[in-house]
């Protein structure tokens, strides 16, 4: 065996070991991905996902100092997110997200197809200049899991 397979093995065993010596709900924690992306381009999602997923995973979680969340909007999801049309339930479950640090992320393809700005959509976008796709790549690319519900 080469020496450093031998040493790659040797760390997979302890950390295995490690595992092993924990709590089941210890152990679980130490596997759960704390950075997670939700991809949203479905209009009928957009309630349940906001009111929902979203803020239940935070809650589940144990709040936002144990997981970073992060939502990237495009295609027709993008226009229940405007100011002037919103859900008063979805934009308050909304606010409360951003105001717990979610990233909020806006095609901007899509904003440029609706001919929409950051002043159209509701308070705490960021426009994702090259588009959503490039940003949920890029946030995988740092680590986010992807959900798309």
């Amino acid at each position: 065996m080469e020496r450093r397979n031998f040493f790659r093995s040797l760390a997979l065993l302890a950390g295995g070991g490690a595992l092993a010596t924990m709590r089941p709900a210890e152990a679980a924690k130490s596997v759960v991905a704390s950075r997670v992306v939700y991809h949203l381009d479905d209009l009928a999602k957009v309630n349940f996902t906001i009111e929902n997923n979203m803020t239940q995973h935070l809650q589940g979680m144990g709040g936002p100092q144990h997981v970073k969340l992060a939502l990237v909007v495009l295609g027709p999801a993008l226009a229940a997110f405007r100011w002037d049309h919103a859900d008063a339930g979805m934009s308050g479950h909304f606010a409360d997200l951003v105001k717990q640090g979610v990233q909020m992320n806006a095609c901007g393809n899509t904003m440029r197809k609706m001919h929409l700005t950051l002043k159209d959509l509701l308070p705490g976008f960021i426009v994702a200049e090259k588009g959503g796709n490039v940003r949920l790549a890029q946030l995988q690319g740092e680590g986010f899991a992807y959900l798309r519900p």
